[in-house]
C-alpha cells in the first residue's frame, strides 16, 4: 500500500529532474561553447537554476535571471550582485563567477547552475568601395567575403560614372527646356512692348519640335488673353468717359432751366415787393417767392457741383485711359528684364553642366576595365580592451561582433588610347546627343 503510493511521486520527480538537466544542457548557445569573450552591446539571457534538496526538484531564480546587455565598458549589471565585469572572460569563466558570487552572497552549500545564451550580437559595419555601405547583422563564423556580399559587392566605378553621366544629361535636357520656355516668354513680352499683333519666335537649334510647338502655343494663348484684357479695360474706360460726358451735358441743360426759373422768380419778387410797399397785396406772397427763389438757387448749386464732379471724373478716366498702355508697357518691361536675367543664369548653368558632362564622358571613355581585375584590399577595425586595432584582412578572415570592414578597390590612372586620337570631339558630340 505504501510502495504503491510512493512510486508515482518518485516517477514524476525523476521526470522533472531529467527535464531540468536537458534544459540546462540545451540552453548553452553553440557560440558560447568556446572561450570567446562577450563584446560590448551584446544582448544575453541569464538563466539560474538551483537544486532544492528538501523538495527534491530544481527551481529557477527568475528574479535574478532575465535579459541583459553588455555595456560599452564591458560590464553587466545584475540584480543583487551589482556590476559584473565581463572583460576577456569566456562563457565558462563568467558563469562560474556568477555562481560563485551567488553562493557567497546567499550562503549556499552548492553553487547554483548558471547558463548564458546570446540573443543578439553587436552589428558589423562595411564601408568603402561597396555598393551599399552600412550596418549589418552579425552571426558567428561570418567572414570578410560574406560581409562584402551582404553589402552588395564591390562598387563598380564605371557604372558609377555612367550613372552620373545619365544624371547630368537629364539635368542638361531640363535646362534646355527651361531656356526654351524663357526664350519663348521673352519673345512674347517683346511683342507686347512693341504693340505687335503676333509673336515672332526665334527657332532654337536642336530643340524638340513637339515640345517647342507646345510652348509656343501656350505663349500665344497668354499673348491673346493679355491683349484681350487690355482691350477690355480700354473699352470700359472709354465707355465710362462717354457716359460721364453725356451726364454733364444733361446737367448743363438742367442748369440753363434753373437759371430761367431763378430769373422768373426774381422778376416776380420785384413786382410783388412794389405792390406790398403800396399796400396792394399781402406780404405772405413776397415770403413765398423768396423761399421759392432760395430753393431754385440751392438746386442750381447742386447742379454746378455735380457738373464739376463729372468733369473731374472725366479727367481721371482720361488719365487712366492714357496711362493704361504706359502702365502695361512698364510692367512688361520689368518682367522682361527679370526674364533676361533668368535666361542668362540658365545659359551659364547649361555651360557648366555641359562641361561637367564632357568631363564625365571623357572619364567614362578613358576608364580601363582592367581596373576591376586588380585585387581588392580589406582593412578590419576591431575594439580590443578599450582601444581600436586595425589590421589587413583577407576574404577568409573571420569577423568579430562590432568589427568595421573597410573595402578599397585600387584604381589606375587613365592612359592615352591609340584608337581615340581626339576624345574631346567625340565626348562633345555625345554630350550634345544625350542632351537632346
Amino acid at each position: 500500500m505504501i510502495s504503491s503510493h510512493r512510486t508515482p511521486h518518485l516517477f514524476f520527480r525523476t521526470v522533472f529532474v531529467i527535464g531540468a538537466l536537458a534544459f540546462l544542457a540545451g540552453a548553452v548557445s553553440p557560440a558560447l561553447a568556446d572561450s570567446a569573450p562577450l563584446a560590448p552591446q551584446t544582448k544575453i539571457r541569464l538563466t539560474i537554476v538551483q537544486w532544492m534538496q528538501s523538495k527534491g526538484q530544481y527551481e529557477r531564480w527568475d528574479a535574478l535571471g532575465g535579459e541583459y546587455r553588455v555595456s560599452d565598458e564591458g560590464t553587466v549589471f545584475l540584480p543583487f550582485l551589482g556590476s559584473l565585469s565581463v572583460g576577456n572572460r569566456g562563457n565558462a569563466d563568467l558563469t562560474n563567477e556568477i555562481a560563485k558570487r551567488l553562493q557567497e552572497k546567499i550562503g549556499l552549500v552548492q553553487p547554483p547552475a548558471v547558463t548564458i545564451e546570446i540573443l543578439e550580437y553587436p552589428p558589423i559595419y562595411v564601408v568603402g568601395d561597396v555598393t551599399t555601405p552600412g550596418e549589418y547583422k552579425f552571426r558567428p563564423g561570418l567572414t570578410v567575403l560574406q560581409s562584402l556580399a551582404m553589402s552588395g559587392g564591390p562598387l563598380r566605378a564605371k557604372n558609377l560614372l555612367q550613372t552620373q553621366s545619365i544624371k547630368l544629361a537629364g539635368e542638361l535636357r531640363e535646362i534646355d527646356h527651361s531656356i526654351l520656355r524663357s526664350t519663348a516668354k521673352l519673345s512674347r513680352l517683346q511683342a507686347e512692348m512693341a504693340g505687335a499683333k503676333e509673336i515672332t519666335f526665334s527657332q532654337t537649334s536642336g530643340a524638340d519640335q513637339q515640345f517647342s510647338a507646345g510652348i509656343y502655343s501656350e505663349e500665344r494663348v497668354i499673348f491673346q488673353a493679355r491683349a484681350s484684357a487690355l482691350e477690355r479695360q480700354s473699352k470700359a474706360l472709354t465707355e465710362l468717359r462717354e457716359l460721364l460726358t453725356t451726364e454733364i451735358s444733361t446737367l448743363e441743360e438742367k442748369l440753363v432751366g434753373a437759371d430761367d426759373n431763378i430769373k422768373s422768380v426774381e422778376d416776380q419778387l420785384t413786382s410783388v415787393k412794389s405792390l406790398v410797399q403800396k399796400g396792394l397785396t399781402i406780404s405772405s406772397r413776397q415770403l413765398d417767392l423768396e423761399r421759392l427763389l432760395t430753393t431754385y438757387r440751392s438746386d442750381k448749386l447742386d447742379l454746378v457741383t455735380a457738373i464739376m464732379r463729372g468733369r473731374q471724373a472725366i479727367s481721371e478716366t482720361t488719365r487712366n485711359l492714357e496711362g493704361l498702355s504706359d502702365t502695361r508697357r512698364s510692367e512688361v518691361a520689368v518682367e522682361a528684364q527679370s526674364e533676361r536675367a533668368k535666361l542668362d543664369q540658365l545659359k551659364m548653368k547649361r555651360e557648366m553642366t555641359q562641361k561637367l558632362l564632357l568631363d564625365e564622358l571623357a572619364a567614362d571613355n578613358g576608364l580601363k576595365d582592367r581596373s576591376e581585375e586588380l585585387p581588392i584590399t580589406f582593412t578590419v577595425s576591431r575594439r580590443n580592451e578599450g582601444r581600436i586595432d586595425q589590421f589587413q584582412a583577407s576574404e577568409t578572415t573571420t569577423l568579430a561582433p562590432g568589427d568595421v570592414v573597410r573595402v578599397v578597390r585600387p584604381r589606375i590612372p587613365d592612359e592615352p588610347s591609340e584608337s581615340a586620337s581626339d576624345p574631346s570631339a567625340e565626348t562633345e558630340t555625345l554630350a550634345d546627343r544625350t542632351s537632346q
